[in-house]
């Protein structure tokens, strides 16, 4: 019965807005640093490609609003994110548009292709895509070349990036996905950009995800991230 509900739009939209609600609130409530902001910088009027685990898109949509905030983005430009057609995908869609962030719906297991086609055009127009390497079904923390190809594509460097949260709820999921709690100290780390040859994207996959660690893992020492299952 509960999962007939979640499916129908109505309910779909509702729980999207609660989402987003609750967002606002974490992001009032805490404390933001932003690290590597010189690493960033270039690419505030130039195309970018943000990278993140899977497991910190819910902390994504912040650290985006973080990032645009410390370092203003040409004609107020939005993100673009690759998200699965699924109907998670299609809530988290609505949840994170109040962030500044539009949605490429498609996934590495349906319309993968044609996702990765679209986000080479909005680089090709100079614009932010934002994608999570490891998504939408895993392993964890193991990227797919979707993220290298890309790069390789558009000619743009990958751009690492970690959000944490001093207090967040990991969820059951297969990338124990974190959930920022409000009234903690939050910290967006962007780590130094990965430059992919155009005939080198399988050779590049390996510090691409080395990089993503890397920056989730100093942002959680920064924050002094402490995570409840």
């Amino acid at each position: 019965m509960a999962k007939r509900l979640i499916r129908l739009p109505v309910v779909q939209g509702a729980l999207a807005r609660l989402v987003a609600l609750y967002l606002r609130l974490v992001w009032a409530t805490t404390r933001w640093t932003l690290v590597g902001e010189e690493h960033a910088r270039p690419f505030a009027d130039r195309p970018m490609i943000l990278a993140f685990w899977h497991e910190r898109l819910p902390l994504a949509a912040l650290g985006w609003r973080l990032l645009a905030q410390r370092v203003p983005q040409r004609e107020g430009r939005r993100a673009q994110v690759l998200i699965s057609r699924h109907r998670d995908g299609r809530l988290i869609a609505t949840a994170v548009r109040p962030f500044g962030i539009d949605v490429v719906h498609a996934s590495s297991s349906r319309g993968g292709a044609a996702g990765l086609r679209g986000l080479a055009r909005i680089l090709a127009g100079g614009g932010v895509a934002v994608i999570t390497p490891d998504g939408p079904r895993g392993p964890a923390r193991i990227a797919a070349p979707g993220v290298a190809q890309l790069a390789a594509l558009a000619g743009v460097p990958v751009l690492p990036c970690g959000v944490a949260s001093s207090r967040m709820r990991l969820a059951g999921s297969w990338d124990r996905m974190r959930f920022p709690l409000p009234f903690a100290r939050g910290v967006a780390v962007m780590g130094a950009p990965v430059t992919v040859p155009r005939d080198g994207a399988e050779a590049a996959l390996p510090a691409i995800a080395a990089a993503l660690t890397e920056a989730c893992d100093r942002a959680d020492a920064l924050a002094g991230a402490s995570a409840a299952a």
